[in-house]
């Protein structure tokens, strides 16, 4: 699949009602499944509930405003997160850092990854990457918030079952609003199970905190470049793969050193850095987004406009989002998913040759591991890559 500049842009005309309701379950997603680690982050560093609020909001405006410029530019589903595994990094390494240093290797980080874009280095590690271990990736990262649907049955059997079949029950009678009916399922019996709880939620509109940078070593070492690193390895390689893996050729340069510049523009306000998605861009870009792949854009910039939204509430988020039981999110995110693991698989299995390779990735990938610091992503690659290296020497000698 090409980019498909060459056509006029019609949002509005190429929108459906699938689209709208993928970007809605990738923002939801994306807030639900992480948004908490900030709020720990920031409460275990001694931030006030302003500057707290301020981080959300940084992140949620450049989330918004790059998901939506990169869509409409290149005509592809690009969806823009912020770190979850930066943000569980802070946790730990934020308390005892004064917040103005800790600002400053958020710069220094973001700085890092936006002259991996612009140096064209990240592209050209990409253009070697095998088209079945960028599959085998994607399903991987994916199946692991699959299966937390099956495991959610166990605490709430109604709810879960109840939306897994009225996804099944319209797959059969009407695909395009097989997600769309599951979320209204799973919506209705959560009030009529009194599962709702909006009694703590108030608007409150985010303001933005500027804070001063200031540049130590100490902090550039212990959060700059794990950040960076982390960065990289667990959102911007599995992004583009989930990218090439759906059959979309964006270049890489132009992502990365787009998101990394926002980061270092929203740094002074919060963010700690924005970057490729990965389980919300398969969301959008999967063909439950939209049957015409070169329509599915389109769902990446309905999440845009959605984080948009959310910027402008960052300081009342987490009651909203806490509101939803949790097994609602979590089924309607694996069923939103169960088509890009399907053909992630599909695609990783074609190769005969790549075969084991593939699976060795899938495997390592789905298990979760973590080895200093990094996760799973990265390393189910390298233990692809790896393994293709080794059995292809085998086969020539």
């Amino acid at each position: 699949m090409t980019q498909a500049t060459s056509h006029p842009l019609r949002l509005l005309a190429d929108s459906s009602p699938s689209s709208i309701v993928a970007g809605f379950v990738a923002m939801l997603t994306g807030y639900t499944s992480s948004i908490v680690l900030m709020f720990q982050a920031g409460q275990a560093a001694g931030l006030s509930e302003g500057q707290i609020a301020s981080w959300i909001w940084a992140l949620s405006i450049g989330m918004a405003i790059c998901s939506i410029g990169l869509s409409l530019r290149y005509r592809t589903p690009v969806v823009v997160a912020w770190s979850t595994p930066g943000a569980a990094l802070l946790i730990t390494s934020l308390p005892g850092v004064p917040y103005g240093e800790a600002i400053g290797a958020f710069i220094m980080a973001s700085a890092l990854i936006a002259l991996c874009g612009l140096t064209g280095s990240f592209e050209r590690l990409m253009r070697h990457l095998p088209g079945s271990l960028a599959a085998a990736l994607l399903a991987g990262i994916l199946f692991r918030i699959g299966i937390e649907m099956f495991s959610a049955i166990e605490f709430q059997p109604l709810l879960v079952l109840s939306m897994f079949f009225g996804y099944l029950l319209a797959k059969r009678l009407a695909p395009r609003y097989a997600v769309l009916c599951a979320l209204l399922v799973g919506c209705v019996l959560a009030a009529l199970l009194g599962l709702l709880d909006f009694e703590r939620l108030s608007l409150e509109l985010a303001v933005p905190v500027w804070t001063t940078p200031a540049f130590s070593f100490a902090a550039m070492i212990s959060i700059g470049i794990p950040l960076f690193v982390v960065a990289m390895a667990s959102q911007n390689t599995p992004g583009l793969a989930v990218l090439r893996a759906e059959g979309y050729q964006v270049p890489a340069s132009p992502l990365i050193s787009t998101t990394g510049i926002a980061s270092v523009l929203l740094a002074p306000f919060g963010s700690h850095g924005i970057h490729l998605a990965a389980i919300t861009m398969a969301i959008c870009a999967g063909s439950q987004a939209h049957p015409d792949p070169a329509k599915r854009y389109t769902a990446a910039v309905w999440c845009g406009l959605f984080y948009g939204v959310a910027a402008l509430f960052g300081a009342t988020l987490a009651a909203l989002f806490a509101a939803f039981p949790a097994a609602l999110v979590l089924s309607i995110a694996a069923l939103a998913l169960l088509g890009s693991i399907a053909s992630g698989l599909t695609q990783a299995m074609q190769q005969p040759n790549e075969r084991e390779a593939a699976l060795i990735t899938f495997m390592v990938t789905a298990s979760g591991l973590t080895l200093l610091g990094v996760g799973s992503a990265l390393w189910g690659l390298i233990a692809g890559i790896l393994t293709l290296l080794i059995l292809n020497a085998r086969h020539r000698a």
